[in-house]
């Protein structure tokens, strides 16, 4: 990334960059050079143990402070929490440890699509049974109850935290010293180009 990110320097190009890694923090010298750079950290859980089983990433304090040290330095931050896991993710924690450090949080739920859904529905049903009622209502007879809830209950702890809460925005034009925007994308399908 560090030859492309050289290679663009005085290109005037938008650089937007989506990691799980705290790898980024090696080119923080050269991101901050962009004007319209933002660097965004997928986190949807602040287990550690899930996050092993899930996904091959680095330690979630580790995502965390890497966002910090962007924040600090003047780049734009987002803090993806995706894919919400029902039941297991718990946004409204994550909400609250990375508000400081992040111009957006973006919320996606999990979709469950092909084989995917097979392998997850599994996952589920063997690691957290007792939550596997919940899947099968959302993605077996295409529920909504459960984000209906959450939607509520983030726009209440928005509220509360002063952060305001919207859908389908992916603005870059937000001051980098603005307050938290909350960003939620849980409806693919009504998603307007």
């Amino acid at each position: 990334m560090r030859s492309f990110l050289e290679e663009m320097q005085g290109s005037g190009c938008n650089i937007s960059i989506v990691t799980k890694s705290d790898l980024v923090v090696r080119d923080l010298d050269l991101i901050r050079i962009f004007s319209n750079a933002r660097v965004s950290w997928s986190i949807n859980t602040l287990d550690e143990k899930f996050r092993r089983e899930m996904d091959n990433s680095v330690s979630i304090d580790w995502e965390i402070e890497a966002m910090k040290k962007f924040h600090n330095a003047g780049i734009r931050t987002t803090c993806f929490i995706s894919l919400i896991f029902p039941m297991i993710t718990d946004v409204k924690e994550i909400i609250l440890k990375t508000k400081d450090y992040c111009n957006l949080v973006w919320l996606e739920n999990l979709n469950l699509r092909w084989e995917y859904k097979k392998i997850i529905l599994n996952y589920i049903k063997e690691k957290y049974s007792n939550f596997y009622p919940i899947y099968d209502k959302i993605y077996n007879e295409g529920k909504r109850d459960y984000w209906e809830i959450l939607d509520k209950e983030i726009r209440k702890l928005c509220k509360e935290q002063k952060l305001e809460y919207i859908r389908n925005d992916d603005s870059l034009k937000r001051g980098i010293n603005e307050q938290t925007l909350v960003v939620n994308y849980f409806y693919h399908e009504e998603i307007t180009k």
